[in-house]
């Protein structure tokens, strides 16, 4: 068995290697993998041109790195949550948990326009929020699955709505905030990678450690608690994970939903439900379709390019409706 999840991994980080070259390699400019290996790790003799490099490495390495620590970050949120909340249909855009996040990173990047590292710290508060309210709303006699997607599902709404306002109110800056409401890549950069990769180390560490305890979570808060796991304080520490997560990633690239409900699920069927093996191999896999995605997005109309948020959703939305006709 764990020879079969191992290979399962192996392949999963062979499809990560092949996503970032793949990312490196198409758009507007060809660049041949010769030369991106030779550029990045010194392989073979294929020098590029100054233009060249310059495109390689200051637009679409960062933009692909950027990809990769988004899908990662997406990816163990998703896992965390639909462990946490015992629903499957669980995701931090569904619910309203990048809602939470999406209101209080917007307040701050349209008041205070230069505060960008104010944006995630702001953006982890309206997140943990979010989750609060949607567990308060839910809880009756303890969590329902159904519960907590209905109220999810308002509460998103009802933050949707203060987004929209705030728009309103400074229209002035509407056309970048649209652009971050629907969920995209574009122009990321160095400075992007640096705010995001250290909320993807701390949080990947704390989500492997605790995997022990999802797995505990998953027999039913009776049993976990007769074996001796504090399962309201674990719960509320693995949301505050997954909230910084989806946090750090809304921050970046904003509103991109659907990552954290279609990978966590495929990698389940792929390598099962153990959470020692899901969470890496949700990582792996959120890294790869999210890079994967975004060449995909911004190759297929070029020169004009499409949001990768806009492409989740359209693969996305389909799944959800599949899942959910099955809860029902």
């Amino acid at each position: 068995m764990f020879n079969k999840k191992g290979l399962i991994l192996i392949i999963f980080f062979i499809c990560v290697l092949i996503a970032f070259i793949a990312s490196l390699i198409n758009g507007s400019v060809n660049i041949s993998t010769a030369q991106v290996l030779n550029s990045i790790f010194n392989i073979g003799d294929a020098s590029l041109d100054e233009t060249k490099r310059q495109i390689l490495q200051n637009i679409r390495l960062p933009r692909t790195i950027v990809a990769m620590l988004v899908g990662i970050n997406l990816s163990l949120s998703g896992a965390i949550l639909q462990a946490v909340m015992k629903n499957p249909l669980a995701d931090p855009h569904i619910i309203g948990i990048s809602s939470g996040a999406g209101l209080f990173g917007i307040f701050v990047m349209l008041v205070k326009g230069d505060a960008g590292a104010l944006i995630t710290p702001a953006a982890f508060v309206g997140a943990m929020l979010a989750a609060l309210l949607i567990y308060i709303l839910a809880w009756k006699d303890g969590i329902r699955p159904i519960r907590v997607i209905l109220a999810g599902v308002a509460v998103s709404a009802f933050l949707g709505a203060g987004i929209s306002t705030m728009l309103i109110f400074y229209s002035d800056k509407v056309h970048s905030a649209l652009l971050w409401m629907v969920g995209g890549l574009s122009a990321r950069s160095w400075n992007h990678v640096e705010i995001l990769y250290p909320y993807t180390i701390i949080g990947t560490a704390l989500t492997f450690l605790g995997a022990r305890h999802l797995n505990i979570l998953q027999l039913g808060d009776e049993v976990a608690k007769g074996l001796g796991l504090r399962v309201d304080l674990v719960r509320t520490f693995l949301t505050a994970v997954a909230a910084l997560l989806a946090a750090s990633a809304v921050c970046v690239v904003g509103l991109l939903g659907f990552v954290g409900l279609i990978i966590p699920h495929t990698a389940r069927l792929l390598i099962g439900s153990d959470y020692r093996f899901l969470l890496p191999a949700a990582a792996l896999l959120g890294a790869s379709v999210l890079t994967i995605s975004d060449t995909f997005a911004r190759t297929m109309f070029a020169p004009t390019e499409l949001p990768v948020g806009i492409l989740m959703a359209m693969l996305g939305a389909p799944f959800f409706l599949f899942l959910l006709r099955k809860q029902l």
